[in-house]
């Protein structure tokens, strides 16, 4: 008997438009101690099937067909009160999003102890102890200090981390991981995926692993069914499915992942959609773009971006006294430069400073020390609105969490064309509805998507939003912070493409912040390492992938994972753990 039996499931969400079934006669299970992974576009409906199991459908989504059973007992027909009961305790789940999976208002440490007292009925002491102790196991530094911290105090990749020990804290027997490393670096990513290994193995947990990492899915799983458009088109031992895979849209899939071996012009696409090919939109956004030259007139020759010696710090602790304070060097003493048309790359892991470099480049944060230079000038001796809003029509970003970034209440053609009124980048509001459908059509969302909210779409597709709002102002300098993290390997390749597409047009800069280092070595030209708020190293992509200097470096590229018996296109890659 399966541990976990999911048997024909439909789940079917009604609207005034009819009736839209997002799974289609699913039927899989999960024995003790493996791990099935679950792959498949932004859409596919592999995240629903996971809230399905845990009894968390939004309404009004509804199981229309089929069953769930967990260790032969019939879950998916029981009320709230007992669904409760097993959520968490029995089956648990990793949520793709860690920003909406914390209670802002309440600290790490709060939220932990309350799960662990809620389902193994420890007391508070024992509880507080095995918290610190399960947020030393997924990886975060001083834990005896973080635990104490609110969520906004943490990084993207370190919320993750948290939102996994929260899973984890009861021991359950069926673990649900969506996209659990997705915003992790692979020093990290590898520390959790051995971690989710052992749990299984030796507790003889299930597990479901959702994913649209195809080394995630090598590295971890023992089987995988790959999802398209609702229903399940193959299943199989890992080994089969990624090494010889039968069905053509596995095949396509698996040859959308990014070569970590050597440089290619532009990422393959994954072009079965029902037998035709989709071909990706080409570039019509020229007009809109064709002002930024008369907009911006250079300031000097040197680079278009500069930091120097740049610097800050964030208190650990809120003691009265200065003396009793405790800081974190979130960035200390970095200095790069970035010329025009030129994309550079940072990479390290999660916490490193990466992210903060990024705000404080956009002057959403104030440095303690350095400054940063955009065209010749020193963007942080600006202190009033009406002297950066200039420079921040210029630089604009792609943040990393699609969740938290847009406004629930607003459409997505409002979304987008905020900035362009704010900036007033187009003469009627005819002007700015072209340009807002235009930019959706190549982000790869289609103009009808102006008209819908962001609760209508998926994490991936959010993103896209995202970044079809960036690039709405014909920014000079973008910068990308984990732009593609939420995205599957397919709608990755087509978001990459369009940047460079986009780049290479446009005169476009950007600065490109990623833990995936094949889509690093694909996008960029330099590539800056940062460990613990330090640039280690700045190399020549190339030279710094064949040749790195520095131990983090030739470490991080070591932990990259196996990803063994795939073809693009015709190239074998025995190893994606080559640098």
């Amino acid at each position: 008997m399966a541990l976990l039996d999911v048997e024909n499931l439909s789940v079917e969400f009604p609207s005034r438009r009819g009736t839209f079934v997002a799974v289609n006669g699913v039927t899989i299970a999960v024995q003790p101690g493996e791990i099935l992974g679950v792959v498949g576009e932004s859409g596919a409906g592999k995240s629903t099937i996971g809230n399905a199991v845990i009894g968390l459908l939004e309404p009004p989504g509804r199981i229309g067909a089929g069953q769930i059973r967990l260790d032969g007992q019939r879950i998916d027909d029981l009320d709230d009160d007992a669904k409760r009961r097993i959520r968490g305790r029995r089956v648990s789940m990793i949520f793709q999003d860690p920003q909406t999976s914390l209670d802002p208002l309440q600290t790490i440490e709060s939220q932990l102890v309350e799960t662990i007292r809620v389902h193994l009925g420890l007391d508070h002491r024992a509880a507080q102890a095995r918290a610190v102790d399960l947020l030393r196991q997924v990886g975060i530094p001083e834990p005896e200090l973080r635990v104490k911290l609110y969520p906004h105090q943490f990084s993207g990749g370190m919320r993750q981390r948290v939102v996994i020990a929260l899973a984890l804290c009861a021991e359950p027997e069926v673990v649900v991981a969506d996209e659990p490393t997705t915003a992790l670096d692979v020093s990290i990513q590898a520390q959790i995926l051995t971690l989710l290994k052992r749990l299984c193995r030796d507790k003889r947990v299930g597990m479901i692993v959702i994913t649209h990492d195809m080394g995630v899915i090598a590295e971890i799983t023992d089987r995988v069914a790959v999802m398209y458009r609702g229903k399940v088109v193959e299943e199989g031992p890992t080994s089969k499915i990624l090494g010889d895979p039968d069905h053509p849209y596995t095949r396509a899939l698996i040859g959308a992942v990014p070569r970590p071996d050597l440089r290619l012009h532009r990422f393959p696409y994954v072009d079965y959609i029902e037998g035709i090919a989709e071909k990706p939109a080409a570039i019509s956004l020229k007009d809109h773009w064709l002002g930024r030259s008369r907009d911006f007139q250079r300031r000097h020759d040197g680079p278009l971006l500069e930091l120097r010696d740049l610097s800050i710090r964030f208190p650990l602790n809120t003691a009265w006294l200065e003396r009793n304070r405790r800081y974190v060097d979130a960035v200390k003493g970095v200095s790069f430069a970035i010329r025009e048309g030129e994309t550079f790359g940072l990479v390290g892991e999660s916490g490193s400073g990466k992210s903060t470099i990024a705000r404080l480049i956009t002057q959403l944060y104030r440095p303690s020390g350095g400054s940063v230079v955009f065209d010749g000038t020193d963007v942080t001796a600006l202190k009033r609105d009406r002297d950066l809003n200039p420079f921040r029509r210029q630089i604009q970003m792609v943040f990393q969490d699609p969740y938290s970034s847009l406004n629930p209440r607003m459409r997505v053609l409002d979304i987008v064309a905020e900035p362009i009124r704010f900036h007033r980048l187009a003469g009627s509001r005819a002007e700015v509805n072209r340009i807002v459908r235009d930019l959706l059509d190549h982000v790869g969302l289609g103009a009808k998507a102006a008209e819908k909210y962001p609760h209508e779409f998926s994490g991936g597709q959010r993103q896209r939003i995202v970044i079809a709002r960036a690039l709405a102002t014909r920014p000079r300098f973008l910068i990308c912070d984990e732009p593609t993290s939420a995205l599957d390997v397919s709608i990755q390749a087509q978001i990459l493409n369009l940047l460079k597409d986009l780049q290479e047009e446009l005169r476009l800069t950007m600065l490109f912040i990623s833990h995936d280092l094949p889509v690093i070595r694909q996008m960029c030209d330099r590539v800056g390492v940062m460990r613990f708020g330090q640039l280690l190293e700045v190399a020549p992509t190339e030279e710094l992938f064949v040749s790195p200097q520095h131990p983090y470096t030739q470490e991080l590229l070591s932990l990259m994972p196996n990803f063994r018996g795939l073809t693009h296109r015709g190239l074998d890659v025995e190893d994606r753990a080559t640098g």
